[in-house]
């Protein structure tokens, strides 16, 4: 199996932190502002970018800790993976230690995906120090 990997440091609280991973307002400012979530374990979370839409069930919520999703819906070397965000804290901040595990090989998708990945975590990066994330399709825009 192939997984992709990040870590980084985000100068808030895991608690705040947490908030913009489990929370639909959370998701929604530093993902796709097109989110339905909720933040119970179980349910099924929906983000879609235009026309195009993936599904993920809330597998984990451990508050200030770790969250987790199983996708669901999405193209189909993405469905069956894990989507794992788990939270440190760290002397400036919280270390966030993010896995998208099960992948079946490197592919042009999982290349494209690293890439995207790393876009937005920097978005939850900026979300959770400035109130203010670069969610879709505004990610890849540098200011």
């Amino acid at each position: 199996m192939v997984n992709i990997w990040h870590r980084l440091v985000i100068k808030t609280s895991p608690e705040v932190v947490y908030k913009a991973l489990s929370t639909q307002e959370g998701l929604a400012g530093w993902w796709t502002p097109d989110t339905i979530a909720k933040p119970e374990t179980g349910s099924i979370a929906r983000f879609a970018f235009g026309d195009y839409f993936k599904e993920m069930k809330v597998a984990v919520l451990e508050p200030s800790k770790q969250v987790k999703w199983e996708c669901l819906k999405a193209v189909d070397e993405w469905v069956g993976t894990t989507i794992t965000f788990d939270l440190e804290p760290h002397k400036d901040g919280t270390t966030l230690f993010f896995h998208h595990d099960g992948w079946k090989d490197y592919s042009p998708t999982y290349a494209v995906c690293t890439y995207d990945w790393a876009m937005f975590l920097r978005s939850l990066k900026r979300l959770c120090q400035t109130g203010k994330g670069q969610a879709y399709p505004d990610q890849s825009k540098f200011e």
